[in-house]
């Protein structure tokens, strides 16, 4: 595949998982319902195979994180998320869900997907969010450049085939329903929503949960 090519794929992938992702929202709007709890639905509801995860595979606390890269809040999250992951670097787990719900969201995924592929998703996705404010608006020139920055060969990030990603996201879109997700950033910590918005409930919640496995 030449790099012609992968761009129109990246395109493609970005309208075609944006439009999914405004179907998703307009459906949250009408009704808004309270996400679920783990015991109402399947475990892989909350990780699939696909799903990026950053922290020990076995961790006893799992973080769920249903997450735009284009998303402000996401950016704002992203401090307090790290900080929790670096205060317990062996009883916390991230596990990333995407959701495309800005201009650029999909083709930013398809970079931080590339970089996992290249096992660089941690610098490339702290540097395509410090650079958000300069993509924000869907013109992608920045988050590619900050992701280069980062170390991603870009070349082959261009060339990569995007049929993946795409399946990837829209079954993340599928769980997100299921999951009666509202918006983003939307955690679940070992299945249970987060109670109260905000950076330091989650670290309260994950801590409670962290202190439970250890009794």
């Amino acid at each position: 595949m030449n790099r012609q090519t992968g761009v129109i794929l990246t395109g493609l992938i970005a309208i075609g998982a944006f439009a999914a992702g405004v179907t998703l929202y307009s459906g949250w709007v009408a009704g808004e319902p309270a996400p679920v709890q783990a015991a109402a639905v399947p475990a892989e509801t909350f990780v699939r195979p696909h799903s990026p995860v950053i922290g020990p595979k076995n961790a006893p606390v799992t973080i769920v994180e249903f997450f735009d890269p284009s998303c402000e809040a996401c950016r704002a999250f992203y401090p307090a998320v790290k900080q929790i992951l670096a205060t317990y670097p062996k009883d916390v787990r991230l596990v990333m869900r995407y959701l495309p719900l800005h201009p650029g969201s999909a083709e930013a995924i398809v970079i931080l997907e590339a970089a996992r592929q290249q096992g660089i998703l941690e610098p490339v996705m702290e540097a395509v969010l410090e650079a958000q404010p300069s993509w924000h608006d869907g013109q992608m020139d920045g988050a590619w450049a900050a992701a280069k920055a980062a170390g991603l060969d870009v070349e082959k990030a261009r060339a990569m085939p995007t049929d993946k990603a795409r399946a990837n996201m829209e079954a993340d879109i599928a769980d997100a329903n299921t999951l009666r997700v509202k918006g983003t950033p939307t955690f679940f910590i070992n299945g249970k929503p987060l109670a109260e918005f905000g950076p330091e409930p989650l670290y309260t919640q994950v801590r409670a949960e962290v202190e439970a496995s250890k009794r």
